[in-house]
């Protein structure tokens, strides 16, 4: 059976039923120049694959986490709806965490104004802590690894 050239779909007759593009006689059959793709990602019903809305789920946290669980071929996908959780569980964990060291340096504040100087330190760092692990797992679900994080990742493997 031939494949089409551009999509890698099978064909029967002249033309792919997927994309339109034409086939030539000769067939691009299995063992032909233009076989079908190797190892492509599974793609999802909407066109995407599921490592791009799997990535695309942690670029705005709260946002895309809750945007691709109501979309609707992305919210039957497990994959998908493990990273939107997580995603979703972990921006609400850095929210607190953020307003939970705010009071607390600001408690440190007015009991020793030298406390603030720890403050100034540690506020800078967990920023960055949390930036490098939103890019660690963006580039991760692009590259189709799963990465359970400790405490929200068991959370969120149980609502996918």
């Amino acid at each position: 059976m031939p494949f089409c050239a551009t999509c890698g779909a099978p064909v029967e007759g002249r033309f792919c039923a997927k994309c339109g593009s034409a086939v030539s006689a000769s067939g691009a059959g299995p063992s032909g120049a233009a076989a079908q793709p190797a190892a492509q990602p599974a793609a999802v019903a909407g066109g995407m694959t599921d490592n791009v809305a799997s990535a695309l789920c942690y670029v705005l946290g709260l946002i895309t986490g809750i945007i691709f669980l109501v979309i609707a071929p992305y919210n039957q996908n497990k994959r998908v709806r493990f990273h939107a959780f997580q995603s979703i569980f972990m921006h609400v964990a850095v929210i607190a965490i953020w307003f939970a060291l705010g009071i607390v340096f600001s408690i440190m504040f007015h009991i020793m104004h030298s406390l603030t100087l720890l403050g100034m330190v540690i506020y800078p760092v967990l920023g960055l802590a949390i930036f490098g692990l939103w890019v660690y797992l963006i580039v991760s679900a692009y590259q189709g690894r799963t990465v359970v994080l400790p405490i929200i990742g068991p959370l969120a493997q149980q609502q996918a």
